[in-house]
């Protein structure tokens, strides 16, 4: 019903909108700053952005410098599962770089939040993310997707790569990223990563917890069963599964922060009034993607807010995927890099960096922790402090890892670790 009232709401103004946006683009002329006819305009110009949309956005990267060259970016399907996508960004580059799959969050928002993470990372490295569906479009006979799934999706998508990859989690999936390691690891498995980044991810929620992780263990699991899920309503593919839907997330998140984001749009309005376009660009930019959401499947949803923000079974040591629990301490040859942001108000100080802890079969020497002073939660990954700052220690990790580890798990040297 839920899923079903917000549809209707959202056809029913979808003319609204469409109407705004003409006459904003109508009355828009150059050099009419600060008159009438432009405050008009740039009030049905923000008019017309109060909408989602649920179709993944374009990445958009379209070349990067690598070693003071312009090189081009193809984007390719590595491996295509009902899910999610193995999506490689490859470079028309000879010199062979070292592999990395970016793990994107499952939690609202399409992988292209990560876009200037991956464009970062371009620059030394090659990239590949998991650039996962929205559930909404995935038809009911591909069956459930739980978190024992999105790290069995990991595991797979590592095994396409093969031996060398390096893997970096951002957020939610530091979990998973965690558990797919160590389970490879256990299984002596080839392709176990060489390096393991965890970006602000939520590996121990018992530590300093934040408002996001009191509003998970306020309720009960079935109070969010019964009040937070929905069923996608008809015609989409994926009609009558049961999800978790994108806009109920966007507005979690919104309602957190209400007084920055309706600030954005004042200084949008401004920004638009005054002429300055550059200004306006990058709020419409950001909020074009942020408010395109994804769907996520009701058990990954379901299982991720108990198993991880309420229950611990990570840091307790009861975590499995499938039969099997997962033992941190079987990682022995992967480089361990834990980053955090010393504002972030959704995955606090000392959550991330609990997996050092918890990596006991890993030498000291190979494990490096970053608190990085400033930043927020997306000032981890994203804005010039990730770039200037916590990049050059991500890269050194990687480039560090393939050495000691790229040549395979036999070679003497990870014997030798």
């Amino acid at each position: 019903m839920l899923y079903r009232l917000y549809q209707s709401s959202m056809d029913s103004t979808s003319p609204m909108r469409l109407a705004a946006q003409a006459l904003g683009s109508a009355m828009w002329f150059d050099k009419d700053e600060r008159t009438p006819n432009r405050r008009m305009a740039a009030y049905f110009d923000v008019v017309s952005r109060m909408r989602l949309t649920h179709t993944r956005p374009d990445y958009g990267i379209g070349q990067v410098t690598v070693d003071g060259q312009e090189v081009a970016v193809h984007e390719e399907a590595a491996l295509v599962a009902p899910f999610g996508t193995l999506l490689h960004f490859r470079k028309d580059v000879q010199a062979e770089q070292p592999k990395v799959l970016l793990a994107a969050p499952l939690s609202g928002h399409f992988a292209t939040l990560l876009r200037e993470t991956v464009r970062t990372l371009l620059r030394d490295h090659d990239v590949y993310i998991t650039d996962w569906h929205n559930a909404r479009d995935v038809p009911l006979w591909h069956g459930a997707f739980g978190l024992d799934d999105y790290t069995r999706q990991l595991v797979e998508f590592i095994e396409a790569m093969g031996p060398g990859t390096n893997l970096v989690a951002v957020c939610q999936p530091c979990v998973a990223a965690l558990a797919a390691t160590a389970l490879m690891a256990e299984d002596d498995h080839p392709a176990t990563p060489c390096s393991l980044t965890l970006m602000a991810g939520p590996v121990d929620c018992r530590v300093n917890p934040t408002a996001v992780n009191k509003l998970a263990t306020d309720r009960p699991i079935d109070w969010f069963r019964r009040n937070l899920i929905s069923r996608v309503p008809w015609p989409h593919a994926g009609a009558m599964r049961r999800v978790y839907p994108g806009f109920l997330q966007l507005t979690a998140f919104m309602s957190m922060n209400a007084q920055r984001h309706r600030k954005q749009f004042e200084m949008l309005y401004q920004h638009l009034v005054d002429g300055e376009t550059v200004q306006a660009d990058a709020i419409r930019n950001f909020y074009d993607e942020y408010f395109a959401v994804n769907d996520l499947p009701a058990e990954f949803y379901l299982e991720t807010v108990e198993r991880v923000f309420q229950t611990y079974d990570l840091p307790r040591g009861v975590l499995t995927v499938g039969d099997r629990t997962v033992n941190p301490a079987a990682i022995r040859r992967t480089v361990l890099l834990t980053v955090e942001g010393e504002r972030d108000d959704i995955c606090a100080v000392g959550q991330t960096v609990a997996a050092q802890d918890l990596c006991t079969g890993i030498r000291p020497y190979l494990k490096t922790h970053h608190l990085q002073a400033g930043v927020g939660h997306y000032g981890v990954f994203s804005g010039s402090k990730w770039n200037q700052q916590i990049y050059p220690r991500v890269r050194e990790t990687i480039h560090a890892a393939t050495e000691l580890y790229g040549g395979g798990r036999a070679s003497s040297l990870a014997e030798a670790a």
